[in-house]
């Protein structure tokens, strides 16, 4: 396996950015024999949902890393997309979901990581509400989106601007990450039996927790703000390589070692105490350095409450 711990290792091999991330749309996706096991869960789930949604259903798409590539067994979540014909009916959140859980209960690991993002080409578009396909996903779907069922409806697409993105982004960040919630998005995650994880915060200042968690875990925490701030800077899906490469070509970026260490991760588990030490000494850097960098920008966009909880998340991380 090539070095991709040293930094700038796409770069150095003469790759470009969108060849080190995998193929985009139409092409191979993942990463062979690995990518073969999450292709299972995207067969099974489509047909579930061919059985379940008739010709409502327009178009099925492969998302995320079984998409742009970087698929791993170990970590990755399976992602699919699916377009349904307007109008939105009242019972299609109950229909998604229900098929969703029967696949999950295939018993793999991998089975119950698909996370599905569905809507119409109404929702997409912008002027009807419903759904579940959040602005980073939608952009993922424009550029990567690799068609598995149906006929391509994408450009029924409305593709989300800078400012959505990084909005998105940040409040995703706010409610994954252990930021504080507002009262409404705590009550709006209840209705949806989606809670807020505040053990991350405590993942984040206890490296030895985290590691014990496991490489998912470990990779997710580290790779995320990584992710968000490429995004947030190019308008770019932020996929791991891209946002990691970019990352570390950053003459002032802090954390270079962990965040290259990281895209190891999640290949290759690594040693508990080398893990532990390393989170240590650049977790907490590479979080404040996000968190100041999306502050500055969410005040250009006068989103100063969401910088002010952006704020309090920072005062609450560091000693």
């Amino acid at each position: 396996m090539a070095d991709i711990s040293a930094p700038g290792y796409g770069r150095q091999n003469g790759l470009s950015p969108r060849a080190s991330a995998g193929a985009g749309p139409g092409g191979t996706s993942g990463q062979g024999a690995d990518a073969e096991l999450g292709e299972a869960v995207l067969a099974r789930a489509v047909a579930a949902y061919r059985a379940a949604l008739g010709s409502r259903l327009i178009a099925g798409y492969a998302l995320g890393s079984l998409a742009h590539g970087g698929f791993s067994s170990l970590v990755s979540d399976v992602d699919l997309g699916l377009i349904l014909q307007d109008p939105l009916r009242a019972r299609d959140r109950l229909t998604v979901h229900q098929v969703a859980r029967s696949v999950k209960a295939g018993g793999s690991a991998l089975d119950k990581r698909l996370s599905v993002f569905w809507g119409t080409p109404a929702t997409l578009r912008g002027p009807d509400r419903g759904g579940r396909f959040p602005p980073l996903d939608r952009l993922d779907l424009l550029e990567y989106g690799r068609l598995l069922t149906g006929s391509d409806a994408r450009s029924a697409v409305a593709r989300p601007g800078r400012a959505e993105l990084l909005v998105a982004g940040a409040e995703f960040a706010l409610g994954y990450l252990g930021g504080p919630a507002t009262l409404p998005g705590r009550a709006r995650g209840w209705a949806r039996l989606r809670f807020r994880d505040d053990g991350v915060l405590n993942d984040i200042r206890s490296p030895a927790r985290l590691v014990s968690r496991g490489p998912r875990r470990m990779t997710k925490i580290v790779l995320f703000p990584v992710r968000f701030l490429f995004t947030a800077e190019t308008g770019q899906v932020g996929t791991n390589t891209l946002a990691a490469e970019h990352y570390l070509a950053g003459a002032s970026a802090p954390a270079t070692t962990l965040v290259a260490a990281a895209l190891g991760w999640r290949l290759e588990p690594p040693a508990g105490d080398e893990a532990t030490t390393l989170l240590s000494r650049e977790l907490i850097p590479l979080y404040a350095y996000y968190i100041d960098d999306h502050i500055a920008r969410l005040r250009a966009l006068n989103r100063h409450r969401l910088a002010g909880r952006f704020q309090r998340w920072r005062t609450w991380l560091l000693p």
